[in-house]
C-alpha cells in the first residue's frame, strides 16, 4: 500500500521459464516451439509455423523480429526485474519493497501468439500458457493475477478458451491483440511477408466481445513490436527505438478509434477494455479528435445538402479577383468552372449511396460517453507525466481512465521507487491518487478482481474507500 491506499499494477509481465512452459505444451507441438540466440546474443523465440507457400509446417518464424521494418525488441531484459519476472518469490519481495499489493500479469512470449499462422498451434500454445500461468500464480494470497491469452486465429476456440480461463482457471480477464495480421488483399501470394490489419472490433471478433460481457471480465488489449501486428508508422521504422516509440501508441490509438467508430462500445455498453502499455498522454488529443469528427462529420453532417453558391455570386467574385487581368471570356470561363465544380445534373439529394453516411448509426452517441460510463481505460508507468494533464484535457472523465503499471519484467519498466514516483509527480488530491494507484484498475478488472483481493487488503480500514 501507499499511504493507506491500495496499489494495483494493472499491467505487469511474466518472463516465461522456457523449460517449465515447454512441459505444458502438448507433445505433438512441443518440437515446433523453441528459443534461439541470435548473432547479436539476444534471446528470441523460434516457431516452426504453417507455410502458405508450401502447405507444410516448415515456415521458420523468429520473434520478436530481429531485423527489418517493424523490428522487435533488442536487449529486452531488465537487470532489476528479470529474475522476479521469472520466479515469483523474487517478484513478491519486489512488490513488498515497493508497496505493490497486486500484480495483474500479462505474458511476454505470448505476445507473439497472434502472429502464428497455424490455427491449431496457436490454440495449443494459448491453452498451454494459460495452464502454466494458472499453476504459476496459484497461492501467494491472491497477490498475483494472471490474464489469459486467446487464439484469435480461431474465434470459436477463443470463446471456449475464454470461458475456461475464467470458470476453470479462475482468471480475472483475458488479453487480446489490437489486431490480427492477415494477408494483404492485393498481395496474398506474398503472405506472410505482406500483411494487413484485421482489428479487434471486426465483426468476426464480436463473439469474443460478447463473451467478455457475458463473463463480466475485462479485455486487456496488448500489442507488441516485432510481431507483425500493424502499428502504423512503426511499420516504416528499421530501428527498435523508432519502432517502439510509435508501435505501442499507434496500435492502441488504432484499436481504440476502431472500437468507437465500428460501434463495438455501442453494441456492448458494459464492455470494459484496457488499452495497455501505450501510455496515456495521447488520449486527450485522440478523444478531442474523435469528438470533433463525430460532431462535425456524423451528428451535424448532411451529405445530401452540400454547399452550392449562386452562379451570379461566383461570376462576380471571379471578375473582381481577375481585375485588370480579366478578358472578354471571363463570364464564360466562370460558368464553365462553376458547372465543373457544381454540376447540377449530379444532384446530391438524388444520390442513393450508403457510403455518403459514415458511421451513421453512431450519430446519437458522443464518443466521450464511452469514457464517462467506464468502458475505456489506459495505463501509465511511473515516469509517465500523462496523468497530470488527463483532467486538464478531458475534465473529470480524465480522472477515471488511467491505471498504474510498472511494466514489471520489461526493459523499460522502472522498479525502484516506482509507486512513490508515480504518486509524487505532482501534488494529486487524494481521491485522484486513489484512482490512479488502484481504483481505476479495480474498475477495469471488476468484481472478479475486487472479490479476490489479498486478505490483508480486505481487512484494512481503507478497503471500502479503495474500491469504490
Amino acid at each position: 500500500m501507499y499511504e493507506g491506499l491500495a496499489v494495483i499494477d494493472a499491467d505487469a509481465h511474466k518472463l516465461e521459464n522456457p523449460l517449465v512452459f515447454r512441459d505444458y505444451v502438448e507433445p505433438q507441438y512441443r518440437d515446433r516451439v523453441g528459443l534461439i540466440v541470435d548473432n547479436l546474443g539476444d534471446q528470441r523465440a523460434r516457431i516452426l509455423d504453417f507455410n502458405p507457400a508450401t502447405g507444410k509446417n516448415d515456415l521458420v518464424q523468429t520473434f520478436p523480429r530481429p531485423r527489418g521494418l517493424g523490428i522487435g525488441v533488442f536487449r529486452g531484459l531488465h537487470p532489476d526485474t528479470t529474475m522476479g519476472a521469472m520466479f515469483n518469490q523474487k517478484r513478491i519481495e519486489h512488490m513488498d519493497q515497493e508497496g505493490i499489493d497486486v500484480h495483474v500479469i500479462y505474458g511476454t512470449l505470448n505476445l507473439i501468439f497472434p502472429s502464428i499462422l497455424d490455427k491449431d498451434l496457436a490454440v495449443a500454445l494459448c491453452r498451454a500458457w494459460n495452464n502454466y500461468m494458472a499453476d504459476d500464480c496459484r497461492g501467494y494470497d491472491n497477490r498475483l493475477k494472471p490474464i489469459g491469452v486467446l487464439p484469435l486465429q480461431d474465434v470459436e476456440e477463443a470463446v471456449k478458451e475464454m470461458h475456461r480461463c475464467v470458470n476453470e482457471l479462475g482468471m480475472i480477464g483475458v488479453a487480446v491483440p489490437p489486431n490480427l495480421p492477415v494477408p494483404h488483399p492485393k498481395a496474398p501470394e506474398a503472405f506472410p511477408e505482406v500483411r494487413t490489419c484485421k482489428v479487434i472490433s471486426h465483426p468476426d471478433f464480436r463473439p469474443i466481445l460478447q463473451a467478455a460481457v457475458d463473463l463480466n471480465i475485462a479485455l486487456g488489449i496488448h500489442g507488441s513490436p516485432g510481431s507483425y501486428m500493424v502499428g502504423g508508422l512503426s511499420d516504416h521504422m528499421e530501428t527498435f527505438v523508432l519502432s517502439h516509440i510509435f508501435v505501442q501508441r499507434n496500435q492502441q490509438q488504432l484499436a481504440l478509434s476502431r472500437m468507437v467508430f465500428d460501434g463495438a462500445f455501442e453494441q456492448f455498453p458494459t464492455l470494459r477494455v484496457g488499452f495497455l502499455e501505450g501510455g496515456c498522454g495521447w488520449l486527450p488529443d485522440l478523444a478531442h479528435a474523435m469528438h470533433e469528427h463525430w460532431e462535425k462529420r456524423i451528428r451535424d453532417f448532411d451529405p445530401k445538402t452540400p454547399y452550392r453558391p449562386s452562379l451570379m455570386e461566383f461570376t462576380k467574385l471571379m471578375i473582381q479577383e481577375r481585375g485588370t487581368h480579366a478578358n472578354t471570356n471571363v463570364i464564360s470561363q466562370a460558368k464553365n468552372l462553376f458547372d465543373l465544380l457544381w454540376n447540377a445534373e449530379k444532384d446530391p439529394a438524388k444520390i442513393d449511396d450508403v457510403s455518403l453516411y459514415e458511421h451513421y448509426d453512431l450519430r446519437h452517441r458522443d464518443p466521450m460517453e464511452y469514457f464517462d460510463r467506464g468502458q475505456i481505460f489506459v495505463s501509465f508507468e511511473s515516469d509517465d507525466p500523462g496523468p497530470t494533464y488527463l483532467p486538464v484535457g478531458m475534465g473529470e472523465i480524465g480522472k477515471q481512465v488511467a491505471c498504474f503499471s510498472g511494466d514489471y519484467g520489461h526493459w523499460d519498466g522502472v522498479l525502484k521507487g516506482c509507486v512513490r514516483d508515480a504518486a509524487t509527480v505532482m501534488d494529486y488530491d487524494r481521491e485522484y491518487l486513489e484512482r490512479l494507484l488502484g481504483g481505476n484498475a479495480l474498475a477495469l478488472y471488476g468484481d472478479r478482481l475486487r472479490q479476490s483481493l489479498p486478505s490483508y487488503l480486505t481487512t484494512s480500514p481503507n478497503f471500502s474507500s479503495a474500491v469504490r
